[in-house]
């Protein structure tokens, strides 16, 4: 993937070395020149020094090309313009750190896939969210060893139509994930499963687990594609 990072502060730097890490191509735009030259020099990251707002710059950062842009400079008014922009190019995930939560239907309206509450600093689960948007981390707890995430079961899925039962009766499910909700957007329905509660294509499966048994839970589920943790 090609991701594009506005704002080189603990949120965007965290991002850059994580999905560097895992050989995605990252570019940073910061104001600050010492926070660019730590970012090339520590991280290996490109970095260019202006700003994420202006279009000349990010056309020199790659924003035709760019499969994710994550908004993460200290403004709303500056991250609300890199979603507009990013929107405009037809970036098609853009993810944008909010401060003021009354903001959040105006970045949905600007085109934003996803907010980050400014108190939620850890990049861990936007990092998730990004490699793999069909599954969601939405907490973790004790350092990082549990999580919640939501899995979106394909349409296709080997589990589609079988009961909660028969998944955790299945040998192939991890037994320490925890299926605790459903939720479902056609019928905007929210429930916490009994064991005779089927699952459907489209469903949004909250399950509770250490992330590698996620990891595991989600493939025999029928996401397909390699999920990091």
């Amino acid at each position: 993937m090609y991701v594009i990072i506005g704002g080189g502060g603990l949120l965007g730097t965290n991002v850059a070395r994580k999905l560097s890490a895992s050989k995605h191509d990252v570019v940073v735009i910061e104001e600050n020149s010492e926070v660019c030259e730590y970012i090339y020099e520590r991280l290996g990251v490109v970095a260019i020094k202006g700003s994420a707002t202006e279009i000349s710059t990010l056309k020199e950062a790659g924003i035709e090309k760019a499969d994710v842009v994550v908004a993460s400079m200290r403004s709303d008014a500056d991250n609300l313009s890199l979603t507009v922009i990013a929107n405009s190019y037809g970036v098609p995930r853009i993810y944008a750190r909010m401060r003021d939560p009354s903001y959040k239907p105006v970045y949905e309206r600007a085109g934003a896939t996803d907010t980050i509450d400014v108190v939620e600093l850890s990049a861990t689960p936007l990092v998730y969210e990004i490699e793999e948007p069909e599954v969601s981390i939405v907490y973790t707890f004790r350092g990082g060893k549990g999580a919640i995430a939501i899995v979106k079961i394909p349409e296709k899925s080997p589990v589609v139509e079988k009961t909660i039962a028969q998944i955790a009766s299945d040998e192939r499910f991890p037994s320490d994930c925890l299926i605790n909700g459903i939720f479902r957007k056609e019928e905007d329905e929210f429930c916490v499963p009994r064991g005779n509660r089927k699952i459907y294509g489209g469903d949004e499966v909250f399950i509770t687990a250490s992330p590698e048994s996620i990891r595991k839970a989600a493939k025999f589920m029928g996401v397909k594609r390699k999920i990091r943790i």
